[in-house]
């Protein structure tokens, strides 16, 4: 069975694809239609998009930046890519709505959980920019706090990767991927599915988060329809 209500977590860098920087519309265009097809099962769909391939804040903070301006700067730059994936959405005549956590009413609602909720209702999608407004806080961080508040049945989480693993597969071929784990054990292990505020979050509101590869064709419906793909994390998951 299908989720009812879901928030999609996607990464700046997803929407770069293999360009060194910035957005590259095709991607942007085929990650749009899969939210339509999305859609059209009755889901509803909330999205909370990162800034890094713009700009990154904690990396820009270790070259000398003070933390709370480059966090802000980082924020802005998660508006431009929520404001490109309303475009692309559009075009192919989803409603969509962006509501930011720093008010920029030119071109965004500002975030009021009441109004996001019934856009959701009305079957429009929802993305969240700006992060959570507060410079220390991740994007990661902002999703399980938007899925909490807007009553999410769980967290997708779009990667380059197809789900967790004890190691880097990239350089350890012995890498093993799980298929579900708990939320102490992800927090134990520091096995940075997301940071340890967001695993914390879930864990309080008991929030199972969906880790999988973006770059396969139909992962996000099949994630939405319940279909055993990447690994799950939640309270009631065993160590698999």
């Amino acid at each position: 069975m299908a989720y009812q209500r879901v928030l999609l977590k996607l990464s700046g860098e997803a929407l770069m694809g293999n360009l060194g920087y910035g957005i590259d519309p095709k991607v942007v265009a085929d990650i749009a239609q899969e939210i339509a097809d999305v859609l059209k099962i009755g889901t509803q769909v909330a999205i909370v998009v990162g800034g890094g391939n713009i700009f990154r804040g904690v990396k820009a903070s270790a070259a000398g930046m003070e933390r709370a301006t480059a966090d802000y700067v980082g924020m802005l730059a998660t508006v431009m890519n929520a404001i490109t994936l309303q475009d692309a959405l559009e075009q192919i005549d989803i409603p969509t709505r962006v509501q930011t956590a720093i008010a920029m009413q030119e071109v965004a609602e500002p975030y009021i959980r009441r109004r996001a909720i019934r856009h959701l209702e009305k079957g429009r999608v929802v993305i969240f920019g700006a992060g959570s407004g507060n410079p220390f806080f991740t994007t990661d961080t902002t999703a399980a706090l938007r899925a909490a508040e807007i009553d999410a049945d769980v967290i997708f989480k779009a990667t380059k990767v197809d789900g967790v693993y004890d190691a880097d597969p990239k350089t350890n071929p012995d890498a093993h991927r799980y298929t579900s784990l708990t939320y102490s054990h992800v927090l134990s292990k520091d096995l940075r599915v997301m940071d340890g505020t967001a695993i914390a979050l879930c864990k309080e509101n008991n929030i199972p988060i969906v880790v999988f590869d973006l770059s396969v064709r139909g992962n996000i419906i099949r994630s939405v329809k319940g279909e055993s793909i990447g690994t799950i994390v939640g309270g009631s998951c065993e160590v698999k």
